[in-house]
């Protein structure tokens, strides 16, 4: 009986590009390397592997530590394929690792075994290819070639994908929208480096609103447009703010559209390929959706507020979605008012079960004015505004209170 192939995600190219034979697809071979701890099976595929299209460039006889995969990538290979029998677990952590950190690299798993469950665990990871013992050369090349039509027509400078800040809450009206593009626009300017806000809280997304910019194009726009989605026209539908801050954001009328995996996937990948910094408004995302931003994020920040209802909605959350991603988690007391507290601290920490990294002090006043007049507050000179650019300032690396020398004291050298 021949191998099971699942292929995870489709591409209407590959059929195409198979037939023409391996003159065509290219003098260069694509770089393979193997990963897994088992000989024998390691070994078949292999030799499956052996032909016109690929070369083995290293087999690893054992799963890379995490903090390896930097040199990993470094290596210049075409395709990633990686065990996943011998420890699920490690492999899996390995496929988002790898994914994580590079959109050029194909991965691939390979197993004895088909189990729908872990091939829906490995593609939410990020793997392309799901292949199966026997492995038969026809299989394989077929994979292959999806990689190849995959593979980049110009070589990137090899850079790191940029990092990915989401924000959610806990329940509506906590202030998600006021903390993510504030946090986006202090993080532009805190760090002077590229930095994107993506407004997906659809349909009735805000962002653009609060930064007081008017946007000809919005997310919509590129959901909808998904085959024609490459950096030159996401470009094109980006809004500059004043600050420096890129945004992509939701649409002024009301549009039941909704993102699918895919379309969200080659949105993100896009969008850290060309900039330092992504944050997301997920708002109100659900599902799916709220599943693979959680496993792509560098940081994910979730906005509560200190009430029953907001707690507990919070503990939900947490239990369901981030057990297996606890070092991502940073939790957000919004508009925090110390001397009023109904809840002391030892017990919100006891209802998070984690506890909360940062305290958004509540200044109603300053919110309103700045919403008022369409201008950030993390621009002004405010208690919040000092919360949120201490926020973007740990984000970006920098110390969370800066020099004041350095930053206000005049050059001598001009």
């Amino acid at each position: 009986m021949a191998g099971t192939h699942i292929k995870i995600g489709s591409n209407e190219l590959a059929m195409s590009a198979l037939t023409q034979g391996p003159d065509t697809l290219g003098a260069n071979l694509l770089s393979v390397a193997l990963i897994g701890p088992e000989d024998s099976r390691r070994r078949e595929l292999a030799i499956a592997i052996a032909g016109p299209q690929a070369t083995i460039a290293r087999e690893y006889h054992s799963y890379p530590e995490l903090d390896d995969v930097p040199q990993l990538l470094d290596a210049g290979y075409n395709i990633i394929i990686i065990d996943l029998d011998c420890n699920p677990e490690q492999a899996l952590d390995l496929v988002e690792h790898i994914c994580s950190r590079s959109g050029s690299v194909t991965v691939m798993v390979y197993s004895g075994h088909a189990d729908a469950e872990m091939l829906v665990r490995c593609m939410r990871a990020g793997a392309r290819e799901f292949l199966t013992q026997p492995f038969s050369q026809s299989m394989v090349a077929e994979a292959l070639v999806r990689a190849s039509v995959r593979r980049p027509t110009t070589t990137r400078s090899k850079k790191a994908l940029g990092r990915l800040f989401v924000f959610t809450g806990a329940k509506g009206g906590s202030g998600v929208t006021t903390i993510a593009s504030n946090f986006a626009v202090a993080l532009a300017c805190e760090s002077h480096q590229n930095t994107l806000l993506i407004d997906l809280d659809l349909p009735l997304g805000a962002a653009a609103l609060d930064l007081g910019i008017t946007s000809q194009f919005s997310t919509v726009d590129a959901i909808q447009n998904v085959n024609r989605l490459d950096s030159n026209f996401f470009t094109r539908i980006l809004t500059k703010h004043s600050s420096g801050l890129s945004v992509l954001s939701a649409p002024d009328k009301y549009s039941a559209v909704t993102i699918s995996e895919d379309t969200l996937e080659k949105m993100m990948l896009i969008a850290r390929q060309d900039f330092d910094y992504v944050v997301v408004d997920a708002g109100s995302v659900s599902g799916a959706i709220y599943t693979q931003l959680i496993d792509a994020a560098t940081t994910v920040y979730l906005i509560t507020q200190v009430s029953i209802s907001e707690l507990r909605n919070s503990n939900r959350l947490i239990a369901e979605f981030f057990s297996s991603h606890s070092t991502k988690l940073q939790i957000v007391l919004n508009r925090f008012t110390p001397r009023s507290l109904v809840i002391d601290e030892d017990s919100i920490t006891k209802a998070l079960t984690f506890p909360p990294t940062w305290k958004v002090p509540s200044d109603y006043p300053v919110v309103r004015q700045a919403q008022n007049n369409a201008t950030p507050f993390a621009m002004g000179d405010s208690l919040i505004g000092d919360a949120i650019r201490r926020m973007a300032r740990t984000a970006c690396g920098l110390p969370a209170v800066p020099d004041k020398k350095k930053r206000f004291g005049l050059s001598l050298f001009g």
